[in-house]
């Protein structure tokens, strides 16, 4: 079985309460939910990591590479345009992941047009609210099946 890492960045345990208009009003709990029974259905194992501090972050990923997780879906949250060390990080395990964004960075402030991470993601999915996890879950079941082949 696949193992997948979910990890989210500052401020998503918000989620619900924060911006309901950018954001929708599912909370965190709520998406991690769905997204194991969708790892279950696909016959992966979803963990789950959110933090508010970029150390802890480093940390998750770096634990990713010792527990060996297939696959990351990371939301870094404002750690997208400012975090060099958790690109870094990333970089430096060679987990394959995917970049979410519920909004659409690019159709906001120009400050959050520049991801440090986009260049090194297998895919960057961004604007589609929540549903853009699912997606990211099914795009990640998708490479790792063409991984085996």
């Amino acid at each position: 079985m696949h193992k997948v890492l979910l990890i989210n960045g500052p401020n998503m345990n918000l989620l619900g309460l924060r911006e309901p208009s950018l954001y929708g009003v599912k909370n965190l709990e709520d998406i991690e939910t769905n997204l194991i029974q969708l790892g279950k259905e696909l016959g992966i194992d979803v963990s789950v990591y959110q933090s508010n501090a970029e150390e802890a972050l480093i940390e998750a990923v770096h634990n990713a590479y010792q527990q060996h997780i297939d696959f990351i879906l990371i939301n870094p949250a404002a750690y997208t345009h400012t975090s060099i060390a958790l690109r870094d990080a990333i970089a430096a395990v060679n987990i394959p992941f995917i970049e979410v964004h519920i909004s659409n960075i690019y159709a906001r402030e120009p400050f959050r047009h520049h991801s440090y991470f986009s260049d090194l993601a297998k895919a960057v999915i961004s604007g589609c609210g929540t549903q853009g996890y699912e997606y990211a879950l099914r795009t990640a079941h998708d490479l790792l099946m063409k991984q085996k082949h």
